[in-house]
């Protein structure tokens, strides 16, 4: 039975600041605009994922946390992985060679590049790289998350929010 991955680039953060780390950085008012029509989007396709994973920084999380209540997810569920903050393209592999047979679908919320390495690897497409609030979806016909690897998976759809119909 095939298994969809959905790979997102957290939304528009703050700009880096001396006084603050990398890891805090908090979403733009843009950026939860941008990712709530980007659940809104995945909502109108009936795409509900059966696990969400998310890097533990504030932009990924809250991007995850906004997509979710747009599609139906309970935001209390997000697994979080502070592996994906800096773990580089293995550590969002590790995450999800680790999800068992019994998910259908998963959505993994981080950073780039290593959300864009991460697609391109898995499809061996050229993806490049993924706008900030972008999914690409990504099928596996008779591949399991434990057998998922470089070339295994096709692009369903790839979508970045300026893609998106203006409202």
């Amino acid at each position: 039975m095939p298994i969809t991955l959905y790979i997102v680039r957290h939304a528009k953060a703050e700009d880096r600041a001396s006084f603050m780390p990398d890891h805090d950085r908090q979403l733009t008012s843009d950026g939860i605009i941008a990712a709530a029509r980007m659940g809104r989007y995945l909502h109108d396709k009936t795409i509900l994922p059966d696990v969400i994973i998310s890097s533990t920084a504030p932009r990924a999380k809250d991007t995850a946390m906004v997509m979710a209540e747009q599609i139906g997810y309970d935001p209390a569920q997000i697994r979080l992985d502070g592996a994906l903050f800096d773990g580089g393209p293995k550590a969002y592999l590790a995450a999800l060679n680790a999800l068992p047979d019994t998910v259908q679908s998963a959505m993994i919320v981080g950073h780039n590049p290593d959300v864009s390495y991460l697609a391109e690897y898995l499809t061996h497409q050229l993806i490049g790289s993924m706008s900030k609030g972008a999914v690409v979806a990504v099928r596996f016909d008779d591949v399991s998350w434990a057998e998922m690897s470089g070339r295994t998976g096709h692009v369903s759809f790839e979508i970045g929010p300026k893609q998106l119909p203006a409202e």
